[in-house]
């Protein structure tokens, strides 16, 4: 594991190091999703599974735009009415416009970001764009989802966990192929921090259009980059033990969309929820 804090007391990762490790003739994650996002940061072989997918199901490109839209909405509600100021963001992804950052530091100048990603590619845009604003701070970890101690150990340098902590991750949990492993994976992040943090989690589902949804999982899998879509009670269960935020979990365009957006939100296979971490003393409850 490697680290990057986006400040000038930071020393990157050697770009040797870094270009060692990518290799281009692999689709990753992340380029993939890019590709939907109609960015530029992708390879042939991200391409290639991209067009797969979206031949098998259609609906990815909107499923990802959708998902960035919510990134937005939620981190406004979040840095806002919340008043939380620190993120840590798993999974984060090539930077596109309005990163977990931007959208923070825009409330509050002095919130302070952990971005995680295990990319190579991800981490060489991550020296670039994701620059924090002076007040406040932004840290990048170069980690897997699958060892949430060394990201907490890493975060813990920028973070301050005895204070509310903002956990989003979105479209990550699908790539941990074994769900009780994706559970306790949550489970040990929310133990590590205080109450009155935070639980995000935006997740792809197969339950609207099954047959392309599961079409699209065997492409993935078939390139060794597997995103496993899981029921929205499975993605419920992620919750366990927190006050689950109004609307609870539904389809990603259906929490809290931006008043008069026009045309009514379409209900897309990706589900999402929020929830808040009660006082020890307290049950938790979930909005019916």
């Amino acid at each position: 594991m490697s680290e990057w804090h986006m400040n000038a007391r930071a020393t990157p990762i050697a770009g040797a190091a870094l270009s060692s490790r990518l290799n281009t003739n692999r689709p990753h994650s992340a380029r993939v999703w890019n590709y939907f996002l109609g960015g530029k940061d992708h390879f042939a072989a991200d391409r290639r599974l991209g067009e797969q997918i979206r031949a098998a199901y259609p609906q990815i490109v909107q499923v990802a735009r959708e998902s960035r839209a919510f990134l937005r909405r939620v981190v406004t509600y979040l840095a806002g009415e919340a008043g939380i100021r620190q993120f840590l963001d798993i999974g984060t992804g090539l930077p596109t416009a309005d990163n977990t950052h931007q959208v923070a530091q825009r409330i509050d100048p002095t919130c302070r970001i952990v971005y995680v990603d295990n990319d190579p590619l991800v981490l060489a845009h991550a020296r670039a764009l994701l620059t924090s604003s002076a007040d406040g701070a932004c840290a990048y970890v170069d980690a897997d989802a699958r060892d949430p101690d060394t990201i907490l150990t890493a975060a813990a340098r920028t973070l301050d966990f005895t204070r509310p902590v903002a956990l989003t991750m979105l479209g990550i949990l699908g790539s941990i192929v074994d769900y009780d492993q994706a559970r306790m994976i949550v489970h040990r992040l929310v133990d590590a921090v205080p109450p009155g943090s935070y639980l995000v989690v935006n997740d792809g589902t197969n339950v609207i259009d099954q047959r392309a949804r599961d079409e699209a999982t065997q492409r993935s899998k078939d390139a060794n980059v597997p995103y496993i879509a899981r029921s929205p009670a499975q993605i419920a269960a992620y919750f366990d033990g927190l006050d689950l935020l109004e609307p609870g979990v539904v389809p990603t365009p259906l929490w809290r969309p931006d008043p008069g957006a026009g045309e009514p939100p379409q209900e897309l296979d990706v589900y999402c929820g929020v929830a808040r971490k009660p006082e020890p003393d307290r049950p938790a409850r979930s909005d019916p």
